[in-house]
């Protein structure tokens, strides 16, 4: 095990330059899966990290579950170990796990809630739920079981747009439906509270994931320059509607993210790509992002194939 074991509490380090250069040389859409993927993977090594650290060095500690040959010399000799940083490594599942659960819990909740009092405010089968609210808000409401998704709109929103940005709006909360982009976002959300260094991956999937429903609106009304246009005006609209954090908002109000998207719609179009080019900044830090994570799975997968060979050496059938 040795040094390796905590490689992957830092590699996910690697990924951060890929996280600020997909915005400008790769697809939303492969931007969104890649850093998606890129997270979940240095997510679970990182916690499998922290186990292991934990087992080994409690195993000596008074009143521990482990089996009593877990403590064996033999087995201390084996496995580098600091009854310190296991327990406070211990310590960190712990609140990583609770961190984990909490964030499952409250998305789930706050769905489980929203489905219900849409239900009830407007049943039916249309994917299109209009609230009489005045304050601007659109979001999409992800599906449960059997009910499907739907967009909830309100006519705040509807009432500062024009036809043809009404109905960019309503393709870009489709897009987001038809796509599943909330899994993208509760996966690296759940990353990003095991391992705060993988929390700049969940911004920029997040971003990503609605530059991905943007191009999805531009293509099915035509016109990408419609497109750009409602994302401003509803961002216009939002600096005077409250906070809907429980879902991603189709142009919340921020300084950063909208005119970003705005002058994305207002350029050509991405390429198809899913992977830049290597010759280029953002291919090696791709590059640095993909052996970052190889190399985090294979020390993680090595310190637990030791522990294991080690432990079944000395533990009696």
């Amino acid at each position: 095990m040795g040094v390796f074991v905590f490689l992957p509490l830092i590699l996910p380090l690697t990924a951060l330059p890929i996280a600020r250069l997909t915005e400008q040389h790769l697809h939303p859409r492969g931007a969104a899966r890649l850093l998606t993927g890129i997270s979940i993977v240095l997510a679970l090594c990182s916690t499998l990290c922290l186990g292991l650290i934990g087992v080994v060095g409690t195993a000596q500690i008074p009143g521990n579950p482990l089996p009593d040959s877990w403590s064996d010399p033999e087995v201390r000799a084996a496995l580098p170990y600091h009854e310190t940083v296991g327990t406070a490594a211990l310590l960190v599942l712990a609140a990583v796990l609770l961190a984990v659960a909490r964030t499952t819990v409250r998305h789930l909740r706050i769905r489980a809630r929203a489905r219900r009092a849409l239900g009830r405010a407007l049943p039916g089968a249309s994917d299109v739920a209009l609230l009489p609210d005045p304050a601007p808000y659109a979001y999409a409401l992800p599906g449960s079981g059997r009910s499907p998704g739907r967009v909830v709109v309100s006519t705040g929103m509807l009432a500062g747009l024009a036809d043809d940005e009404r109905a960019a709006l309503l393709a870009h909360e489709r897009a987001h439906l038809a796509h599943r982009h909330h899994r993208h976002l509760l996966a690296t959300q759940l990353a990003g509270c095991v391992n705060p260094f993988l929390r700049p991956l969940q911004r920029a999937v997040a971003f990503s994931a609605e530059r991905w429903a943007d191009e999805e609106s531009a293509q099915a009304v035509g016109d990408r320059r419609i497109t750009a246009r409602a994302v401003a005006r509803a961002a216009l609209a939002s600096h005077r509607a409250p906070a809907y954090a429980a879902f991603p908002a189709f142009a919340a109000p921020g300084p950063g993210p909208v005119p970003r998207r705005v002058a994305a719609l207002l350029g050509p179009v991405p390429s198809s790509r899913n992977w830049p080019p290597a010759r280029t900044p953002a291919g090696l830090a791709a590059l640095v992002a993909a052996l970052g994570t190889a190399a985090s799975a294979l020390s993680a997968l090595n310190a637990a194939v030791a522990l294991l060979l080690v432990l079944k050496a000395v533990t009696p059938l």
